[in-house]
Parts: structure tokens; C-alpha cells; sequence
């Protein structure tokens, strides 16, 4: 029998990671926010992506859709709402998730850094 290796990715000192230059964010609609993404992490068949993004103060929108997404803020603060108006304050180290079908909007009070994970259906 055959075995194959599967590579081990690693990332150090995300908080300082080079992400690439800043471009507007397409669904702001406050605060002529930029943002910021590098992705990390690819699966082979594409449902799974994982990377860095970071975004300037502002608001903006988000839908989730088609796809999933599990957010650890590395730095800033953001306030994060449902469409009904429950809101959720975030900061360093706290988790969000964001099932498939949310929607919402995205208060970013500090210039926020996040690790995210994103799985669309395959």
C-alpha cells in the first residue's frame, strides 16, 4: 500500500502578516472604509478558504448566502448586526460565526484584523 504525505501549512505572527495593498471596500456604505485580504489556506475543490482581511472604520454589509464563515478578530473592534438589529461587540480574541443565509452589517470602530474561514457549498 502507498502512502502519500498531505503538507503541512503554517502562518506565523498573523497580527503583523503582509496582506497586500488596500483597495475600497465594494459594499461599504460608510466611511470610505479600504480593505485588505490575503488568503492563506485553499481547499483543492475551492468550498474552503482561509486568509487574513483587514478593513478601516466604516460600515458596510455583509450576506452569507451561499457560504459560511468563522471570524477570530486579531485586532480592533467591530460591532456586528443581524438583519433584525441584534448587535454583538467583538475585539481581540473573541470568535464569530456566521452561519449560511446571515445577513447583516458591519460597524468597524478600529481598523480590524480578522483570521476567517469561508465554506461555500460544493
Amino acid at each position: 500500500m502507498e502512502t502519500s504525505l498531505i503538507d503541512l501549512s503554517t502562518f506565523h505572527d498573523l497580527a503583523k502578516a503582509d496582506i497586500g495593498a488596500f483597495s475600497p471596500k465594494p459594499t461599504s456604505i460608510e466611511g470610505d472604509q479600504v480593505e485588505a485580504v490575503r488568503s492563506l489556506f485553499q481547499s483543492p475543490d475551492g468550498t474552503v478558504d482561509i486568509g487574513i482581511w483587514e478593513c478601516t472604520p466604516g460600515r458596510f454589509t455583509a450576506d452569507r448566502t451561499g457560504s459560511s464563515e468563522i471570524c477570530h478578530i486579531i485586532s480592533g473592534r467591530v460591532e456586528v448586526s443581524r438583519a433584525d438589529g441584534e448587535a454583538r461587540e467583538l475585539g481581540p480574541g473573541d470568535l464569530l460565526v456566521l452561519p449560511r443565509g446571515w445577513k447583516g452589517e458591519w460597524r468597524i470602530r478600529e481598523t480590524t484584523r480578522k483570521l476567517y474561514m469561508i465554506q461555500s457549498a460544493g
